[in-house]
């Protein structure tokens, strides 16, 4: 009895030891893993914040803070996107109707001549705008989607409608107030009720959660402390950051009416992790959702589809990524190989977010999970912090130096690089200057272009007034010989 009492004490443990060593050590290499690269990607952009969930066979596990709300960019398409097809698949819309049809007087043009954008076009980014804000602006202050869309009827396309992919934001911010026009509701009113509420996302919000009183307890004191969340609504908002000299600060930027339906819903992993689900197709949901996911999915067949707020990557991976002026975000999956991750950050470094959580993604596929990417921002960080210090080294020296080269190389050199930023600038980012430098670039490249400015001024100014002693100089020094002329010749 003795011996089959070890016997069977020696069988447990030896399964339990291989339970620990088949599961948990794998678990726990994932996520060592996954710690080493989101501290990897803290460390490249200084990020505050940063959550993320994976989705591993139907294992769903959260790193940072599970209910913090993120700003998540142009993931919200998708939302956008799923409502559009339910008003598609109901025929309340067809992808064939013309915006022209819904909106009334909203005119496009293409090499001078009018044509018309349809929804399918729309849904696919084939509609002929591109994302540049100069061309295209997006909504000001206190504009809603209908005042929007007629501010930017009558614009020139940069390509003919149906031709080719070009990525813009007016597309499904059109999308969205040709939905209030065929509804006779509200964006926000037809994405609550009839998409976010039957779907059971109670933690998504279609822009900023409006502040129903502070919630003044251990957590919402804890939030404000930490400087990167704040409560409203009994939700913890993760404040948006910026760069400056390699530090993020806080940054908050109001989200605008007629922006909302391309790029800033709010949302936590925990509402991602369901979405992702029922883009697997492993959701509790009901039918007729199924079928609307279905529609759109049937869209992303090769790599490069986008249809729905939704891009086909290849290889069974779709997905999505967002970037706003202080977030940024996303979320790809594999229906394949039942892997998802999505990435929520409180800092627009996309290339670095999007590197993050490719190399998560492949991490559980079994791959190699790669680098992190410095993004652009990042990298302007870096440049223009150092340029910084030496403009202040170089304004010391038109304060002190009398030298009248010393003080032209700096004032032109300085001149020469404001120069080469207003021209150059607006044309990669497609903006206008003034936009790049007071809402999107680092803080360090507006305070140098600030330093640059004084330098220049000031060795303008010391010039100006060198010149002036030696024309003063030369006027005393004329009259003193004169002078003596006079008295030698009495």
């Amino acid at each position: 009895m003795t011996g089959r009492k070890t016997f069977f004490r020696l069988m447990a443990f030896v399964i339990g030891l291989l339970i620990v060593m088949i599961y948990p050590l794998s678990s726990l290499g994932t996520r060592n893993g996954l710690e080493e690269m989101v501290s990897e990607f803290r460390r490249e952009t200084k990020c505050p914040a940063v959550s993320v969930l994976t989705y591993d066979h139907g294992t769903v596990e959260y790193y940072g803070d599970e209910s913090g709300l993120f700003q998540i960019g142009s993931m919200t398409k998708a939302f956008t996107g799923l409502a559009v097809q339910k008003l598609i698949h109901e025929g309340t819309l067809k992808e064939s109707d013309k915006v022209s049809d819904v909106l009334t007087g909203f005119v496009t043009y293409y090499q001078g001549a009018r044509v018309e954008i349809t929804v399918g076009q729309l849904m696919r980014q084939t509609s002929g705008y591109t994302n540049s804000e100069k061309a295209y602006p997006s909504a000001g202050a206190g504009q809603n989607l209908s005042a929007w869309a007629e501010s930017i009827s009558g614009k020139n396309l940069q390509s003919a409608p149906g031709e080719k992919y070009a990525y813009s934001n007016v597309n499904y911010n059109l999308l969205g107030a040709m939905m209030e026009k065929v509804t006779g509701r509200s964006y926000q009113d037809y994405l609550e009720q009839e998409i976010l509420t039957p779907l059971g996302l109670a933690n998504t919000y279609v822009g900023e959660p409006k502040d129903g009183g502070l919630d003044e307890g251990k957590e919402a004191q804890d939030a404000s402390k930490s400087g990167v969340g704040k409560k409203i609504a009994g939700k913890t908002v993760i404040e948006g950051s910026r760069l400056i000299f390699r530090h993020a600060i806080p940054y908050h930027v109001a989200v605008r009416e007629g922006a909302i339906p391309a790029g800033y819903f709010y949302s936590n992993v925990t509402d991602m992790g369901r979405w992702m689900e029922i883009w697997m197709g492993i959701a509790d949901m009901p039918v007729e959702y199924q079928e609307l996911v279905r529609e759109v999915k049937a869209e992303l067949k090769e790599k490069g589809d986008y249809y729905g707020g939704w891009e086909c990557f290849g290889d069974g991976v779709t997905g999505h990524s967002g970037g706003t002026s202080n977030y940024s975000s996303r979320i790809v999956f594999s229906e394949k190989d039942k892997v998802g991750i999505c990435v929520l950050t409180n800092l627009n470094v996309a290339a670095s977010t999007d590197s993050l959580c490719n190399g998560l993604l492949e991490m559980l596929r079994g791959g190699e999970k790669g680098a992190i990417a410095s993004d652009v921002w990042t990298i302007f960080d870096k440049v223009f912090s150092a340029l910084c210090l030496a403009g202040v080294f170089a304004f010391l020296i038109c304060i002190w130096s009398r030298k009248r080269g010393m003080l032209m190389a700096v004032g032109v050199g300085m001149l020469a690089l404001l120069v080469v930023m207003m021209i150059t600038f607006p044309l990669i980012f497609g903006s206008g200057l003034l936009d790049i430098l007071l809402i999107w670039a680092p803080l360090s490249m507006a305070t140098f272009f600030g330093v640059a400015l004084l330098c220049v001024m000031a060795a303008g100014i010391k010039i100006w007034m060198g010149r002036g002693h030696e024309d003063y100089k030369k006027t005393s020094e004329g009259s003193a010989a004169y002078g003596d002329r006079g008295v030698s010749g009495i």
